[in-house]
C-alpha cells in the first residue's frame, strides 16, 4: 500500500518553530457498493484526498488508500504506523461497518478524531440512489462512534462542511491537540537537583504521571551544569552577548564579567538538557545555592530558554515545566508565571515570578531589559534578569493539578491590561484580569485546587485546552 502526503512550509512560532501537526486520514467504505456503482472506490479516494488538500493550512497529512474490509484497514494501519503521526483523522467515505476497523482504532495509541463530514453538504430533489450512496457517512460514523466508546477509547468529534471554514479550524484545534499530547508521551523534563522543600502543590508521583499522561521526570545534578558552563568557549560565549546587546536593552551597570557568567550558564544548561533529551526542566534556586559552586542563579538563562522554545517550572516543579511544553505544541508562545498579588481596585491579579518570563511575549512597545538585579534568594551575587511587562491582550492561563491517580487543568481567560510601570518591580510581570471577575475566579481556583504556579499563553484558548484534555484523558475545570 501506498500513501498520499499533503503538506506545506511550517509556519514560524517566534524564532523558533514547532513541526507541524502530522495525521493520517483513514477514509472506510463498503466494498459492495463497487458492483452497485462502479468506479465509486477511485470517486470516494478522490474526495478524501481533496479533503486532505483543504487541510493543508493546518498540518500535513497522509492519506491511506480507502479501506473496505478488516485485512486492508490493518494493512492500512501498518503503513500509516511508519509515517510518524502524531494523530488519526478517521472519515467515512461511505457507510463502512465498524467492526472492520473496531479492534484498530481501539488499540491504536493515536489521538484520533472522528470526521463527521459528507461530500456534498446539502440534499436536493436532484439527488438519486448514487448520490445518496455516496454521502451516507453519517451512520458509518454513529457504527464506529458507538465501538469506540462500548470500548472506552477516547476520541474527539467534528460535524461540519469539510470546505468550511469553520471545519477547517476544528480540524486544526485537534491536530495541534492530539500533536501536544502524542508529543507529551515521549517528553523528558530535567530536575536539578530537588523539588522546593514544603511546597506541596507541586508534588506529583514521577511514577503516576508517565504512566497515565506520559511525561518522564529525570533527575539532574548541579554539578553536570557547573562542568558543563565551565567547558564553554569564550567564542561562544562572546557570540550570546553580541546577541543580546542587539536585542535588548542592556543595564550599564552589568559587568562583563556578571554577562559572561551568565551566558555560560544558559549555553551550559543548553548543553546538559540537549544531552539528557530533555525538552523542559526546572532549576531550583536552592538546589542551585547549596552547590557552593555557582556564583549566581540562572534567571536570565531560564528566560532565554522559553523564548527558545524549553518548557520551565521553577523550585522544582516538573509539572508545570510538563505543562507549558505541551502549551507551547498546542497554542505557540508561552509564558510561565504565579499570581503574586490581587489588585481589588482594577479587578486584576499582579502575575509575575523571582525572574523567569518568556521575553517573546513581552510588550512591544516598551524594551526589554537586561539588569543588574539584587536579590537576596539564595544569597548568591546579583543575577543578570530579563525585565519587561506582558503583551496586553486576551490571554488564557493554564495549571495542572495532581490528584493521586489523575489530573485536572484549571484553566481562566482573561486579559493582560495596559497599565504604567511599577518602576520598582524588577522582574517580568502584567496585570491578569480574569474574565471571571477576580472574586469569581480565585474562589473557583482555590476549590478546584489549583496550585500556584501556571502557564499563560496569548488568545481565548480554553477551547483549544478542552481538545487537549479529551484527547489525554484529563479532567477540565475553568475558573
Amino acid at each position: 500500500m501506498t500513501a498520499t502526503r499533503t503538506s506545506t512550509a511550517s509556519a514560524e512560532v517566534g524564532a523558533v518553530a514547532e513541526p507541524r501537526p502530522r495525521i493520517g486520514l483513514l477514509g472506510i467504505m463498503q466494498g459492495l457498493y463497487d458492483e452497485m456503482l462502479p468506479g465509486i472506490s477511485d470517486r470516494q479516494a478522490a474526495y478524501a484526498r481533496e479533503v486532505a488538500a483543504s487541510l493543508e493550512d493546518e498540518a500535513d497529512v497522509v492519506v491511506a488508500p480507502p479501506v473496505k474490509d478488516r485485512e486492508s484497514a490493518e494493512q492500512a494501519m501498518r503503513s500509516l504506523a511508519g509515517e510518524d503521526l502524531d494523530g488519526l483523522l478517521v472519515v467515512m467515505l461511505t457507510y463502512g461497518p465498524a467492526m472492520r476497523v473496531a479492534r484498530l482504532l481501539a488499540e491504536t495509541p493515536l489521538p484520533i478524531c472522528l470526521a463527521n463530514i459528507q461530500p456534498v453538504p446539502s440534499v436536493t430533489a436532484a439527488w438519486d440512489m448514487a448520490d445518496l450512496t455516496y454521502n451516507q457517512g453519517i451512520h458509518g460514523s454513529q457504527d464506529t462512534a458507538n465501538a469506540m466508546v462500548r470500548a472506552g477509547r477516547p476520541f474527539h468529534v467534528v460535524t461540519d462542511e469539510w470546505q468550511s471554514a469553520s471545519f477547517r479550524e476544528s480540524i486544526g484545534r485537534w491536530a495541534r491537540a492530539a500533536a501536544a499530547v502524542t508529543r507529551w508521551r515521549s517528553l523528558r523534563v530535567g530536575i536539578f537537583g530537588y523539588a522546593m522543600n514544603g511546597m506541596g502543590d507541586i508534588r506529583v508521583d514521577i511514577h503516576t504521571l508517565m504512566r497515565t499522561l506520559g511525561p518522564e521526570v529525570v533527575s539532574l545534578a548541579p554539578g553536570e551544569l557547573w562542568r558543563a558552563a565551565e567547558a564553554v568557549a569564550a567564542a561562544d560565549v562572546a557570540a550570546l552577548i553580541a546577541a543580546e546587546d542587539e536585542r535588548f536593552e542592556i543595564d550599564p551597570r552589568l559587568s562583563r564579567a556578571e554577562r559572561e557568567d551568565h551566558a555560560r550558564m544558559q549555553l551550559g544548561l543548553e548543553r546538559v538538557l540537549g544531552e539528557a533529551g530533555c525538552r523542559a526542566y526546572s532549576t531550583h534556586f536552592g538546589a542551585i545555592a547549596e552547590d557552593g559552586r555557582f556564583a549566581r542563579l540562572p534567571l536570565a538563562a531560564a528566560s532565554s530558554l522559553m523564548a527558545q522554545g524549553y518548557g520551565f517550572g521553577a523550585e522544582g516543579d516538573g509539572l508545570t515545566a510538563a505543562l507549558m511544553s505541551a502549551g507551547r505544541t498546542l497554542l505557540g508562545e508561552t509564558q510561565f508565571t504565579e499570581m503574586y498579588a490581587m489588585d481589588f481596585a482594577s479587578d486584576s491579579i499582579l502575575m509575575s515570578h523571582m525572574g523567569e518570563g518568556n521575553w517573546r511575549l513581552a510588550r512591544p512597545d516598551r524594551p526589554v531589559r537586561l539588569i543588574k538585579r539584587p536579590l537576596g534568594i539564595g544569597g548568591l551575587d546579583d543575577p543578570p534578569t530579563f525585565l519587561f511587562q506582558y503583551a496586553t491582550g486576551p490571554v488564557t492561563l493554564a495549571t495542572l493539578v495532581a490528584l493521586g491517580d489523575r489530573f485536572r487543568l484549571v484553566v481562566s481567560e482573561g486579559e493582560i491590561l495596559d497599565t504604567d510601570e511599577l518602576p520598582k518591580l524588577e522582574m517580568p510581570y502584567g496585570m491578569f484580569r480574569p474574565r471571571s471577575g477576580l472574586r469569581a475566579c480565585m474562589n473557583a481556583w482555590l476549590r478546584l485546587g489549583g496550585p500556584h504556579h501556571q502557564v499563560l499563553n496569548p488568545g481565548h484558548r480554553a477551547a483549544d485546552w478542552a481538545v487537549f484534555c479529551e484527547l489525554a484523558g484529563i479532567e477540565l475545570a475553568q475558573a
